[in-house]
């Protein structure tokens, strides 16, 4: 039995009105084993292992008043696990796994949980305010982990008699004559060569486009040798479109050569493997003699090269150091390690090509190809059931061909026959079943994680199938899950970003809708990824998922449910003050009925809040009534996002006070009590030096003067600040500066954008400007520019001068805009139409209705 554990970590008010609650949730379920899949065997070998070690490091030395029988059966756990996970990673490096191991790794696993589930209970009961309660507790976890001991030392020691066995065996097979390529590199190869062998190469729907412009940069001419990688999620056409490329300009070469990277070969077995496919000879028992020929081989000729799945690194840096430069030579390197490729882009000869999905065009042309005989149309009946199916595929060219195939087969075309495909997906994808090779090329990315990556990435399983997750908010759910690790000088937030990136980088997680600074807003899985790691997931009983009528945890046969929930009102927020190394709380609702200056409601702080010391983000507190709240707040130092509202003008000073004591505040929101109330935050003297988001929403009497000073500000909205002097002066130097918005912020009549000014600006936003007559942009301001909102400015009715210079202009949007304006605009006798015609999208919106100036 294993325990999977959710704790969410971050307590947030839902908008219920009188019956808003606050819910912290401790939830451990029971769950039974179930086979394992070979294809992933050694994946997760020691990955629950060494997750574990990790989590009992931690927990010996920050519970160090531990009673010594259980500080003593912690340590021998310790050992035992050491000595397990050593074994665990020499079966991995052999590839040593047959059944016998994988019922051995399902007893470590089954104890590993059991382990977790021992300290989770340790925690949950140890702040019970019984003495008596205490020593049960104490006698109870002593108990278990010594039962727990026992059972892996029995574990280990079968494991080190059935290795006698079979150590004896192999020494008898060893006489007999065999095959000395291992299963699972020929089944790597055959996989690899899949896409040749079946004649997806031929294949060309959807591929043209790319196919084109890649033909075109192998045959310009330029003197240096050039670089491209391809890179892409499993089965997305990488191999396919090399493939295409290559035929199509290997001719115009001296010499050619493709070779797949494979990531079971040493690297001077790569670099044999490119020298025989050149016809060169193989001679040289060292990396550097064998680097050497091949320098001297392709010394004077011109050369194209394909490097086929590349997973390491040093094995691209070995190729790249023993190819001569010059005679316009091209390699293509496909690989799904877009983190591989963004490291080696060191110069401009390196270029990166990202291999996209399949239009829904495309996609269903492809799929009525592959699953219909004849003309390849879909027989009337079967539509519904096919968009349903290629929505699963989501443009993914190995899944709409397997699955293609696989419907191609069935002896009776029917829609039932479809249903059921459709339904049983997930079974049809593990091993043995119809859509097999699917899982197969997956999982090599899944099996070539660390550890800790696999278990963030197996947790997207536990959101449903196409729904976007917050950046945020997933970051925060792997660390209240224990997932991240601790490393020092960084936050826990930010090795969790480090995580995420890497895992987007390895094309398992797709970023949905970017953010300003170029980070994900939202992520997610393939359709059909998702599809196996909820198969994963269930059968490395990490999570299981319950739907439909017969998802009733309590009703299933074998699983054993016990959960620990408390909720309570906004009215006893003051509960939270237990939560001792509590890091995140977020308290708030949107009053929709109230106007959009009073939208965002906070709570009332308890008082000795400033004694939650390890909070990182805190928002949003009301200020009004709360000046020794807000005094007590310079005691919150490890504070990275602030949010205040309802704030007076005489606790400005106090606040700014306060706020010079946040060294590490990345993020600060701050709101005065209503619109006619200043916001008083002129006394700061020292501001945070990381601060990188400041939003202000009030009436500012002057712009505060150490904004200037932030360097690493990103973004600033300033909303109804009805500032009198342009604040466009005080902004303009900031070196990252990313977005800017001003919204009511500004009375005057003008804006002026000074040459050489905002060199980072993306996005402006310029909102209810209601004296604005004029926007003046000199030839060589906002030079990155690319999104520009001009919304409900009445009195704007000219072109802003010098648009016609923003050459990274890629969106100008006009909500609520004069008709003039507008009319200046259209694609049709439009007066100034032709110094927006470089503009790729230009849209205009009047009362929610858009029409579009593209």
């Amino acid at each position: 039995m294993i325990t999977y554990s959710r704790v969410l970590g971050n307590i947030r008010s839902l908008p219920n009105g009188e019956d808003s609650r606050i819910q912290c949730l401790w939830f451990n379920s029971k769950v039974k084993r179930k086979s394992m899949n070979p294809d992933l065997a050694g994946g997760m070998a020691d990955g629950a292992v060494s997750f574990l070690l990790q989590k009992l490091e931690a927990f010996a030395s920050t519970e160090w008043n531990l009673q010594e029988n259980i500080r003593n059966g912690v340590r021998e756990l310790q050992r035992e696990l050491r000595r397990i996970e050593a074994m665990m990673r020499d079966a991995d490096v052999k590839k040593d796994y047959d059944n016998q191991f994988n019922v051995w790794i399902q007893e470590v696993r089954t104890e590993a949980y059991a382990i977790e589930d021992v300290l989770d209970l340790f925690r949950l009961h140890w702040d019970q305010e019984s003495v008596w309660r205490h020593l049960k507790m104490w006698h109870s976890i002593s108990n278990l982990i010594q039962d727990i001991n026992t059972r892996l030392a029995i574990i280990k020691q079968t494991k080190e008699r059935y290795q006698i066995i079979k150590e004896i065996n192999e020494r008898y097979l060893m006489m007999v004559p065999t095959n000395s390529v291992s299963s699972e590199t020929n089944t790597y190869h055959n996989v690899r060569a899949a896409p040749l062998i079946l004649g997806w190469g031929n294949n060309t729907m959807g591929i043209d486009e790319p196919k084109r412009k890649l033909v075109s940069w192998a045959s310009k001419s330029n003197q240096k040798l050039k670089v491209m990688f391809l890179v892409g999620m499993a089965g997305l056409g990488k191999t396919t479109l090399a493939y295409r490329v290559y035929e199509e300009v290997k001719e115009h070469f001296d010499c050619h050569a493709w070779i797949i990277a494979s990531k079971y070969q040493t690297i001077d077995e790569t670099l044999r493997s490119l020298l025989e496919e050149l016809g060169s000879s193989t001679e040289g028992s060292s990396i550097v003699l064998l680097m050497q020929r091949l320098h001297n081989f392709l010394q004077h000729k011109r050369y194209v090269i394909v490097v086929d799945n590349l997973w390491v690194k040093d094995v691209w840096e070995s190729i790249r150091l023993a190819l001569p430069d010059g005679n316009d030579n091209r390699i293509i390197i496909t690989t799904r390690r877009g983190d591989i490729a963004n490291s080696c882009r060191d110069d401009d000869s390196i270029d990166i090509h990202k291999v996209q999905p399949l239009s829904l065009q495309w996609a269903e042309q492809l799929f009525y190809k592959k699953a219909f005989l004849g003309d390849g149309s879909c027989p009337s009946g079967l539509e519904e059931v096919s968009k349903s199916i290629l929505q699963k595929c989501d443009g993914l060219p190995l899944g709409i061909i397997e699955i293609g195939r696989v419907l191609r087969s069935k002896p009776r075309q029917t829609k039932y026959e479809w249903k059921k495909l459709h339904d049983s997906l997930e079974s049809e994808l593990r091993s043995g079943g119809a859509l097999s090779d699917i899982m197969r090329v997956f999982s090599a990315s899944y099996k070539d994680l660390p550890y800790h990556l696999k278990y963030c990435f197996l947790y997207m399983s536990i959101f449903p199938e196409n729904n976007p997750v917050k950046r945020r908010r997933l970051i925060r759910l792997w660390i209240a899950e224990g997932f991240v690790t601790e490393e020092r000088g960084k936050t826990l937030e930010e090795v969790g970003e480090e995580y995420l990136n890497e895992l987007i980088g390895r094309s398992l997680i797709k970023a949905n809708e970017m953010d300003f600074d170029g980070r994900p807003i939202t992520v997610g899985v393939h359709s059909l990824m998702h599809r196996i790691i909820l198969s994963v997931s269930q059968e490395e009983n990490f999570c299981t998922v319950c739907a439909g009528p017969e998802g009733n945890l309590a009703d299933k046969p074998g699983l054993n449910l016990c959960s620990n929930f408390f909720s309570f009102s906004t009215g006893r927020i003051n509960i939270v003050l237990q939560l001792e190394k509590l890091r995140h709380l977020l308290v708030y609702c949107y009053n929709m009925e109230s106007a959009p200056f009073d939208i965002v409601q906070g709570f009332k702080a308890p008082k000795g809040i400033d004694a939650l010391k390890n909070l990182q983000k805190l928002s949003f507190v009301k200020a009004s009534g709360q000046h020794r709240m807000i005094q007590g707040l310079d005691n919150l130092t490890q504070l990275r996002k602030l949010g205040i509202v309802e704030l007076a003008e005489e606790h400005g000073a106090s606040l700014c006070l306060s706020i010079e004591k946040m060294p590490n505040l990345h993020s600060l929101n701050v709101t005065s009590l209503n619109k006619e109330e200043l916001l008083e935050l002129d006394a700061m003297t020292n501001p945070p030096p990381l601060l990188q988001r400041l939003y202000l929403r009030g009436p500012l009497e002057r712009f505060p003067r150490w904004v200037s000073s932030l360097h690493d500000l990103e973004r600033i909205r300033l909303k109804w600040s009805s500032l009198t002097e342009n604040p466009i002066a005080a902004l303009q130097n900031l070196p990252n500066l990313t977005e800017l918005q001003l919204l009511d912020a500004y009375t005057g009549t003008q804006l002026d954008f000074n040459s050489g000014k905002f060199q980072k600006l993306k996005i402006l936003d310029l909102e209810q400007l209601k004296q604005l007559r004029f926007i003046i942009m000199e030839d060589g301001t906002l030079p990155c520019l690319q999104k520009l909102i001009i919304r409900q400015c009445n009195e704007l009715e000219h072109v802003p001068v010098g648009i016609d210079g923003l050459h990274h202009l890629n969106e100008l949007h006009l909500c609520d805009m004069p008709e003039k304006l507008v009319a200046q605009l259209k694609k049709n006798g439009g007066q100034f139409r032709h110094l927006v015609h470089h503009i790729p999208y230009i849209h205009s919106y009047n009362q929610g209705q858009l029409e579009d100036l593209s």
